[in-house]
């Protein structure tokens, strides 16, 4: 069963239909959408500042999200993909966005509705990614346009995948 914990009298709030893995931990000020999945060994922060997650994001294996006391919120909007073992420190992520694998998104970053992060990218604090915008390497730099509609149904995919795989947990 997921750690859920309540600090300075935050306590996570959960969307319907979301799967926490049995080893998540969500503390503190922490909002959850609805059919969400937040994925083994995935460190969901509030202790300093609030976390908004919005509908059908997917936070993979090993993420953590926290934020800077009373400087940094975090704000993730519906249909995000957060791939395995990603850093999110006190930033906005937007609607269809995906953040790969490995991935380090610093404090006050804004990642664009439809935007993707590669893998192994670190977005230094205070970028600003574009809609739709391509952004990779250490430090993120943009690489090209994304196609809106590909993204938004990679994403879309994606975020159904997600809740499909999520449903085998509950048929044990």
């Amino acid at each position: 069963m997921a750690i859920i914990q309540t600090v300075r009298g935050f306590t996570p709030e959960i969307g319907e239909g979301c799967f926490l893995a049995a080893n998540a931990v969500i503390v503190g000020d922490v909002v959850i959408g609805n059919e969400c999945s937040i994925w083994f060994s995935t460190v969901l922060r509030g202790d300093v500042n609030s976390i908004r997650i919005g509908n059908r994001v997917n936070i993979q294996d090993g993420s953590v999200l926290h934020t800077l006391y009373q400087k940094s919120t975090i704000e993730i909007g519906d249909d995000v993909s957060i791939g395995h073992n990603v850093v999110i420190h006190g930033a906005k992520v937007r609607d269809y966005a995906l953040i790969g694998m490995g991935a380090v998104v610093m404090d006050d970053a804004v990642v664009g509705e439809g935007a993707i992060v590669a893998a192994g990218s670190v977005v230094l604090s205070k970028t600003q990614i574009g809609p739709h915008e391509l952004w990779g390497g250490t430090p993120a730099k943009f690489i090209k346009m994304v196609e809106p509609e590909k993204a938004k149904e990679m994403n879309e995919k994606i975020a159904r995948n997600y809740l499909m795989y999520s449903t085998w947990y509950g048929e044990q």
